[in-house]
């Protein structure tokens, strides 16, 4: 099983499903009406919004003809993991249900890569910039949920220093984002030298790379305020993307736009300066902010 996380189960667990099923030539309406479920109920299933009771899937082993004793242990452990209560739903009223997932995600994640044009990103802010960023924005968010926002962020960032298997990030992010002062040039200061230290602490699982403005990046980089991609150990889970613009963000599961994202990213890393050299220019910065 790939992780404990359980929207990170959940997935694994519908994807071997959905595996299976296309293999024994199954349609969700068969499987819904040979064990008696509503299709909407079959449809929630697949779409990670519902999860079997013990009893309901092992009739759906047998079903789909799963008899290895260790595949079905496997799947039952799956299945366990998945129907455990989601730490985020404690957001619920913050964050909508897809925004949730990919905090669910990000819990169970191996890898993440992620680019940012204009902000330093989520996981490697400083409790100071978070706090900073979220009053600012009074358009979107009620100044009395901004502590259980910054709350959140810290939260997703208790993965990077987790005893065993720490979260692996490979930030790109625009010069523009080491100059925005979010909370005034002492606060920009400060997270700048957090994002240096957290660098050195990590022995090189996080790492930071800028892009200078005097470089040109393509369509898909220039477009977005944000994007990451996020891989999983082992081969079952494909590497999943979420897009983010000024007010909106989405999961990207379809392999061709992921493909399209993970060249984007791979193009804006080879265009930016190399770790060593982009932590240089923010010490450089840090240093000219009085």
């Amino acid at each position: 099983m790939s992780s404990t996380s359980p929207t990170v189960a959940r997935l694994e667990l519908v994807l071997r499903i959905k595996q299976r099923r296309e293999h024994m030539d199954m349609t969700g309406v068969q499987i819904a009406n040979a064990l008696g479920f509503s299709n909407t109920y079959w449809t929630h299933v697949e779409k990670y919004r519902n999860v079997l009771t013990e009893t309901n899937m092992e009739a759906l082993m047998d079903l789909l003809e799963i008899e290895a004793p260790e595949e079905r242990e496997d799947l039952l452990s799956l299945r366990s993991s998945a129907s455990k209560r989601d730490p985020w739903a404690d957001f619920s009223g913050l964050f909508g249900e897809e925004t949730r997932r990919l905090f669910g995600l990000e819990s169970g994640a191996q890898s993440i890569r992620t680019y940012s044009a204009a902000l330093i990103p989520g996981l490697l802010q400083s409790e100071e910039y978070a706090r900073a960023l979220v009053l600012s924005d009074s358009a979107h968010i009620r100044r009395v949920d901004a502590e259980r926002y910054v709350a959140a962020r810290m939260r997703r960032q208790e993965r990077l220093s987790a005893a065993e298997k720490p979260l692996e990030v490979t930030a790109i992010v625009s010069e523009a984002a080491l100059r925005q002062e979010v909370g005034g040039p002492q606060v920009l200061k400060r997270q700048l030298q957090h994002v240096i230290d957290l660098c050195a602490r990590s022995e090189g699982a996080v790492q930071i790379r800028v892009l200078p403005f005097s470089v040109t990046v393509g369509a898909i980089v220039g477009a977005a305020a944000a994007f990451h991609l996020l891989d999983f150990p082992g081969a079952r889970i494909p590497t999943i993307g979420w897009h983010e613009s000024i007010n909106f963000g989405s999961l990207i599961e379809d392999d061709q736009a992921v493909q399209d994202m993970s060249i984007a990213f791979g193009q804006g890393y080879e265009k930016a300066l190399n770790t060593a050299d982009s932590l240089a220019l923010m010490e450089k910065f840090a240093d000219d902010l009085s």
